[in-house]
């Protein structure tokens, strides 16, 4: 009987523990779904390909490139583009998303 009692009492404290709850999940995907997360993981993971590839590269390629390393040089600025967006995640992170307030009398 105290259960119900005290369910009865605060009926709305359940709520905003659950809401609560769903917002700290909704906040935690969203930061993890963040396209700036997605767009500097790839750009890293590519560049560190590319930069392997054009760590050695063969004689026919660089005679296509005119005498330049273009796999160096695009691989590294793949992996400076990808580490600046996961920089830019961690110094500006998204914002928690803010629900509009409910009138307790309505």
């Amino acid at each position: 009987m105290s259960e119900n009692s005290e369910h009865s009492e605060h009926p709305g404290h359940d709520v905003q523990r659950e809401v609560s709850e769903l917002e700290g999940k909704s906040t935690t995907a969203s930061r993890l779904f963040d396209l700036r997360v997605i767009i500097g993981g790839l750009f890293v993971v590519y560049g560190v390909i590319v930069t392997i590839a054009g760590i050695n590269p063969s004689q026919a390629t660089l005679d296509k490139a005119e005498g330049v390393n273009i796999n160096l040089w695009t691989g590294i600025a793949m992996l400076l583009l990808g580490i600046f967006f996961l920089g830019w995640v961690k110094l500006r992170p998204v914002p928690p998303v803010e629900l509009p307030e409910e009138d307790e009398g309505a």
